[in-house]
């Protein structure tokens, strides 16, 4: 399987972020209010870099004890 549980985790996170930030948005109904200018675009980049790198992201393989 390619993507494993904490991949998927990640990703539940970052799109709870973005809606999160949309929905923000949504709330203060203002183009130039502080959420919209400054707070919101922020979180947005930042939850769909958080995306990509829980796309990419590979846990390291467990090393098995010889013995």
């Amino acid at each position: 399987m390619p993507l494993e549980a904490i991949n998927y985790l990640m990703i539940a996170l970052g799109a709870l972020v973005i809606a999160g930030s949309y929905w923000g948005m949504y709330l203060e109904k203002a183009v130039d209010g502080v959420f919209s200018l400054f707070i919101s675009p922020v979180t947005l980049v930042g939850a769909y870099v958080w995306i990509i790198f829980a796309v990419l992201y590979r846990p390291k393989a467990q090393k098995t004890r010889q013995g």
